[in-house]
């Protein structure tokens, strides 16, 4: 526990903590049934603005390397115990997913415990990207982010299929991890986890651009950003055709879309909040970003484990019968309050938990 902020920009920390929040809104409907598309992943192939949030977190996160790790990586002699702090804190995140996992398989008696997950990929992203931070300059940087495209674009483009269960990401998952996985079917042996093994390619790709865009956005270069956004969207466009968006699959395409649009998200914070002094919406949930998603997801666990989330929504669903979805979006609305809440007291008493 810190009980001081370090020195950090305003713009990443407000940025993250509306992800965070944006996180919390569209993972705890009131009832799974009656929620607004805009706020449900895509169910296989394309694109709804949820999907934009997890790879907006992991590309945030590539962003704050550049400012934490890369300057105290300039003195040769700081880098390996830059790397050990890192590597440390991964092995916690990657813990904390496991024990969050293990309450989820005991509370829902679940057939079996699942391996992969958000805090898990979370704890790879960073552990791999932030290496590369500390022990690479930024031309070997790009040449990672292009062996990862383009190598992740060659195995799924020379597969037979795409479709759920049967693509390449999902049978390599199932070989290597089933029955621990987000989904398996005993009788015919299928499975498949949005959060695998081979699909962290892609992840890895986004925070790395995450960490490219960092470097730029500390060096002042803002046009040469916006350029590289115009980029990045115009090749998951042209991509798409061929390899659709996907995030279970986290396919190439879905790096460059979702990129671009991280970039232009973080310009405009940058321009709002750093440079026209806009007030920093979101930055208390930014710097109890993963304390705060880790213990609303607990909390979540327990109450519909209860009976407790049910009840209140349809608590609610009584005095919205015409607008079940309404309803619905309320109880999320109102779990996201209670936690911002919890993050204003911590930061009220500039308590800053890192896992």
């Amino acid at each position: 526990m810190n009980t001081a902020a370090s020195s950090r920009m305003g713009s990443i920390d407000a940025l993250r903590g509306l992800t965070v929040a944006a996180m919390l809104l569209v993972n705890n409907p009131g009832d799974w049934s009656h929620v607004y598309p805009p706020l449900l992943h895509a169910d296989w192939h394309g694109f709804t603005p949820t999907d934009l949030i997890f790879p907006l977190f992991l590309f945030i996160a590539g962003v704050s390397m550049a400012f934490s790790l890369v300057p105290r990586a300039v003195d040769p002699g700081a880098r390996a115990a830059l790397g050990r702090t890192l590597l440390q804190r991964a092995l916690r995140i990657l813990v904390a997913g496991a024990l969050l996992h293990v309450l989820a398989w005991w509370l829902f008696e679940l057939p079996a415990y699942r391996l992969w997950g958000v805090l898990q990929r979370i704890a790879l992203c960073v552990a791999v990207v932030g290496l590369l931070a500390i022990h690479t300059r930024q031309c070997t940087q790009w040449a990672v982010l292009g062996v990862l495209l383009l190598g992740y674009a060659s195995l799924l483009l020379g597969a037979d299929t795409l479709e759920p269960w049967l693509n390449p990401v999902s049978r390599a998952d199932t070989a290597l991890f089933a029955p621990f996985l987000y989904k398996y079917d005993a009788i015919t042996r299928l499975g498949h986890d949005p959060e695998g093994l081979l699909s962290s390619a892609g992840a890895i790709a986004t925070t790395l651009l995450g960490l490219i865009a960092g470097r730029w956005l500390r060096a002042g270069s803002l046009g040469a950003l916006a350029g590289l956004a115009l980029v990045l969207l115009g090749g998951g466009l042209l991509l798409a055709p061929v390899l659709p968006f996907n995030k279970n699959l986290w396919t190439p395409s879905y790096v460059l879309w979702t990129g671009g649009l991280s970039i232009m998200a973080l310009l405009l914070a940058h321009l709002l909040v750093d440079r026209y002094r806009w007030p920093a919406l979101g930055r208390r949930f930014g710097v109890n970003a993963i304390a705060a998603y880790l213990g609303s997801s607990v909390m979540a666990l327990v109450l519909i484990a209860s009976g407790a989330w049910a009840a209140c929504c349809a608590s609610l669903l009584q005095l919205l019968p015409s607008m079940p979805e309404l309803a619905s979006l309320m109880c999320a609305v109102g779990f996201v309050l209670v936690w911002w809440a919890v993050a204003w007291v911590l930061d009220a008493r500039r308590i800053y938990l890192k896992i």
